[in-house]
């Protein structure tokens, strides 16, 4: 059997999807069945977590599906940054809340790989950050940021990426479920936040990240 393990937040958690089967863990399972292996897969996700609440799940649960796991995919970040932008609303200025945000981020990230890695040798994936609000200067610096960071972090200890910033840079009209336009004062004027993948999104995301689990 071939074991997928998808690790993450909201979007791994399949929000933006119509149903469970079109976020993208689910579409990536079809995908390598469709490629003859005998995949299936489990999801560690829910909406909200940061790096930090990624590392202590992962010590909360079993390590066994993470052990076992011929792939694990790793997205997480975007609700680091949404707390350092939390703080920056409460007065700190922007250059500090991020430079924190970053150093913390690293920090937990590493933590995250190097704890799998002495767990399971096989094919370990991180997945950049897509920018949902591209026309929002302060947002376009922060997620190119993190990206730096993730990139930096997962080079290090010597994971693939995935480069889901770049699958969905100059697309995100038609792949971020109620995307308007396209900057942060959408947040305001929406029910809710439009910065998860539509069914379209989760499909590009499987479809780029399904070669690199193989």
């Amino acid at each position: 059997m071939y074991l997928y393990t998808a690790l993450g937040d909201s979007i791994t958690a399949g929000k933006g999807a119509t149903s469970p089967a079109y976020a993208y863990p689910s579409q990536v399972v079809q995908i390598l069945q469709q490629q003859k292996l005998p995949a299936t897969g489990l999801i560690l996700a829910k909406p909200g977590w940061t790096s930090a609440d990624l590392d202590m799940a992962i010590l909360d649960n079993s390590l066994q599906p993470l052990a076992q796991a011929q792939a694990v995919s790793i997205w997480v970040g975007g609700d680091d940054l949404v707390h350092a932008a939390m703080t920056v609303l409460h007065g700190a200025s922007f250059e500090k809340a991020s430079a924190n945000t970053l150093r913390r981020y690293t920090q937990d990230l590493s933590l995250l790989l190097n704890q799998i890695r002495k767990l399971n040798h096989r094919r370990l994936v991180v997945c950049t950050q897509y920018n949902p609000f591209p026309n929002s200067p302060i947002s376009t610096e922060a997620v190119a940021a993190l990206n730096e960071a993730i990139i930096r972090t997962a080079t290090s200890v010597h994971c693939s990426i995935a480069p889901v910033a770049e699958w969905f840079a100059g697309r995100q009209a038609q792949l971020i479920a109620g995307y308007q336009t396209g900057k942060l004062e959408d947040v305001l004027r929406l029910p809710f936040a439009p910065v998860h993948p539509n069914n379209l999104g989760h499909a590009v995301i499987a479809n780029g990240l399904a070669p690199l689990l193989t």
